[in-house]
Parts: structure tokens; C-alpha cells; sequence
């Protein structure tokens, strides 16, 4: 098996979840390799070799910066091609997610979003209705993309190294028709997915 991972970034740091995301890859099983688009720092890149990725791959053009999903799907769906993996894995997210379907379709991978563990076989446990419920589905493709429900793997330091490979995508203007305007981000707190402990309160339960 050949796992590529999506690192998604926040301010050219590495989210949490896509922490997450390479240590459950490497529990898949066979090598890992992380893929990084935009800007982000070498030392932010090498750390990534901690956590079990045995490449980084990273494509830097700055248009990468603004998170735009068509051109995150062409560049992810160019470096599986490139690499021959079988198994794309991210962090679940408002980006990642419909990220995900895009390269399935690029790719003609089958596709299981919000995976909360390791699969059994070929089936995969999903959760649903907002956390309510849980589904099983079966990939029967060679080819699989696995969006991660964010806490569902615990990140875990391996002490590896990985090297750095520079990568220059294919993109044309039809991967920027959609523009991203403006967004705004929560400052001054810890976001709940990317919080290491977790304390709330309320009524007791009979």
C-alpha cells in the first residue's frame, strides 16, 4: 500500500488533524508520503517526518495560498498520479472534504468521508447525523480516499526523518475560477478539534 497525506495548514502551520491523519495512514500500513501546498516553513515541513511520513512533497506556488478547491484537487490529484498511490487519507474539513471528492473523481477512486477508525477488510466505519449515528461502508476500489473525523487517531511521534521534495503543479486558469474573497478566522482561542483536552459540563443523567 502507498498512502499519500494532505496537511492542511493553517498560517504555515500544520493543522492538528492532519497530524492525525499521518499516523493513522501509517497504521494503514505501507509508506507514507505528505503532501503540503502553499506556503509553509522548512521546519514546519521536516517535522512531519516525526510523525511517521516518509516524504514530504511540497508545491509551493503562492496561488496554492489561498485555499482555493478546484486547485487543491488538480495538484493532489497530479502528485497520486505522480507517486502511484493507492490510498489518499486527510484530516476531515470544510476544505478537505469536498477537496476529497474532487480528486476521486480526477482519480477514479472510491471515496469514504468521516472515518472514525481503522477499517476492518475493506469496510470502513463512518459517523453520521452529526455525530449521532454510525454507518459501515464497503470500498471495493483499488483505489480508496478516506476523509478523517478529526480526534479519531491519536498523532503520535515516531522520531523519523523525511526528506523535502519541491513540486510544481500543471494549473490552469479554470483550477482559479472560483476566488476566494475574504474569510474570517476565530482568534484568541483553541479550536475544539484542535484542543488536546476537552472539559464540559451539564445537567446529570438519571
Amino acid at each position: 500500500m502507498s498512502v499519500l497525506v494532505f496537511i492542511e495548514t493553517s498560517e504555515g502551520k500544520a493543522r492538528k488533524s492532519s497530524l492525525e491523519a499521518i499516523s493513522y495512514g501509517v497504521a494503514l500500513g505501507g509508506d507514507v508520503t505528505a503532501v503540503v501546498l502553499g506556503a509553509c516553513g522548512k521546519p514546519e515541513l521536516e517535522q512531519l517526518g516525526k510523525y511517521g511520513a516518509k516524504k514530504v512533497i511540497h508545491a509551493s506556488d503562492e496561488r496554492l495560498n489561498g485555499g482555493v478547491i478546484q486547485a487543491y484537487a488538480s495538484v493532489i490529484a497530479q502528485v497520486m498520479k505522480q507517486e502511484g498511490n493507492d490510498t489518499l487519507v486527510m484530516a476531515n474539513s470544510s476544505l478537505a472534504t469536498p477537496v476529497a471528492a474532487r480528486v476521486s473523481v480526477k482519480v477514479g477512486a472510491s471515496l469514504a468521508t468521516n472515518v472514525t477508525e481503522l477499517p476492518k477488510g475493506n469496510t470502513f466505519k463512518r459517523s453520521i447525523y452529526t455525530g449521532k449515528a454510525f454507518s459501515s461502508l464497503e470500498l471495493r476500489n483499488t483505489k480508496r480516499i478516506i476523509t478523517l473525523r478529526k480526534n479519531a487517531a491519536e498523532a503520535k511521534e515516531t522520531g523519523g526523518t523525511a526528506p523535502i521534495v519541491s513540486f510544481s503543479p500543471s494549473l490552469t486558469d479554470a483550477d482559479f475560477a472560483a476566488k476566494i474573497t475574504s474569510s474570517e478566522k476565530a482568534t484568541g482561542e483553541v479550536l475544539l478539534p484542535e484542543a488536546s483536552i476537552v472539559v464540559s459540563g451539564g445537567r446529570g443523567m438519571k
